[in-house]
């Protein structure tokens, strides 16, 4: 295999060659759709798709060039540089003046070009040099330029389900010209399915698995045989897309934290285990799980913030795996428990009135006077000792700069135990 110069991988054979054969991405391609009209009506424009690795992202660029009749340049952004965007334009250019032909650009990993080679692009994308397609795991709203993203129309790739993958894997086992169509090849529908789900939404590496599991299938007088022990063998040590640092890696802890502030503590725990599983620090999961507990639990259940610390300082003691149990012990408390953001309101509102109030004197009364130039000043004069007042509550008495005025931040819930806190602060604050 390795000596042969003509050599393929499965996955670049078994490339889509029309839109009948592209699986997946219906919300884009099925009939109607903006994306299969401009496809089939050679609507030829600039799009950036953005998905998963394995989505047919490069794949759907081929296809809009070949439907268009167009010349297809591609580009890498790991390996190119502005030298090579401009013999690409200089290409696009002379392909435009001597034969009338469009071209399409397609550069794969854009967001990895920095803002002056994003920029190239833009006075060519204008003057319809090209169609610029370019392909992106990133989410584009933090990795491209926006004077890059207003030009193009933004398609979004979905992971493949199992089915289609399934679908994927049963063409190329039957694909004469391209596959295993040739060679007799049995696989149990269980073990083809069990390769679809370990891909992980990835058609490209189901059909680097599918190739090896073929390489290394057991010769019988009936075929080839791939069986459960060859997949376990060439699947393992995998982890499920996670990105750490990356654009899944926040969408799966913003759906870990709105599962707990949903009070869903069987959907916050999934989502823990599958961060945990797809490789992510349980340090950085305890620290935001302390962040939980104040920010969506706080008052009505203090002892949510103990156990959150609880949890997080146990992990550094018990290390992993152990101490993984004791953050998930506290994703379902918190998840459980009742839920108030009075503390985080509270805080945002009072953080932007000092911001914006300035450096407003404390008021005298409130101040120390530990020396008798201070007391000469008047600092500490008619101050209250809340301790000697009926109730230990100085009725009346003022907190805030004179020039600011009383205000009330805190407005607790009437849920856990901030319904009782509430029932206090509002006997206090009608006694003033």
């Amino acid at each position: 295999m390795f000596s042969n110069n003509n050599y393929k991988p499965l996955a670049e054979r078994m490339r889509p060659r029309n839109l009948e054969e592209y699986s997946g991405q219906t919300h884009l391609l099925a009939e109607g759709k903006p994306l299969q009209a401009a496809i089939i009506n050679d609507h030829l424009h600039s799009m950036l798709f953005w998905g998963p690795p394995g989505t047919g992202k490069t794949t759907l660029a081929k296809l809009i060039a070949n439907y268009s009749g167009a010349e297809f340049i591609t580009l890498s952004a790991v390996l190119a540089g502005v030298k090579d965007i401009r013999e690409a334009v200089k290409q696009a250019k002379l392909l435009r003046k001597v034969e009338q032909r469009a071209t399409v650009l397609f550069v794969d990993e854009v967001h990895r070009f920095n803002k002056a080679q994003q920029d190239a692009f833009l006075p060519h994308i204008e003057d319809g040099t090209f169609s610029f397609i370019g392909a992106t795991t990133e989410n584009p709203s933090f990795e491209l330029n926006n004077a890059l993203l207003s030009r193009v129309r933004v398609y979004v790739l979905r992971s493949l389900s199992s089915d289609e993958l399934q679908t994927i894997l049963c063409t190329a086992l039957v694909d004469k010209e391209r596959g295993f169509g040739q060679q007799k090849i049995n696989i149990d529908t269980d073990v083809l399915e069990q390769l679809a789900k370990a891909a992980d939404g990835d058609a490209r590496r189901a059909l680097n698995w599918l190739e090896i599991a073929v390489d290394l299938a057991i010769q019988t007088d009936d075929g080839l045989l791939i069986e459960k022990s060859i997949l376990d063998e060439i699947a393992t040590e995998t982890t499920r897309r996670f990105d750490n640092k990356g654009d899944v890696f926040y969408e799966q802890i913003s759906a870990l934290h709105k599962s707990v502030r949903g009070s869903n503590p069987d959907a916050a725990l999934y989502w823990f285990c599958r961060m945990i599983d797809g490789g992510c620090d349980p340090l950085y999961i305890a620290r935001r799980v302390v962040r939980i507990a104040s920010e969506d639990i706080g008052n009505a259940d203090p002892r949510g913030l103990t156990l959150a610390i609880n949890a997080w300082e146990t992990y550094e003691r018990l290390g992993s795996p152990e101490g993984e149990l004791t953050i998930a012990q506290a994703i379902l408390y918190l998840a459980s428990a009742a839920k108030s953001n009075a503390v985080y309101v509270a805080y945002k509102t009072a953080i932007k009135d000092a911001k914006q109030s300035g450096s407003l004197d404390v008021p005298l009364h409130l101040k120390n006077a530990p020396t008798q130039l201070m007391k000469s000043l008047d600092y500490g004069k008619d101050y209250r000792y809340a301790h000697n007042e009926e109730d230990g509550f100085a009725k009346g008495e003022t907190y805030f700069p004179d020039a600011l005025g009383e205000q009330v931040y805190y407005e607790p819930v009437e849920r856990g135990l901030e319904i009782k806190i509430k029932q206090k602060l509002d006997y206090l604050r009608g006694r003033k």
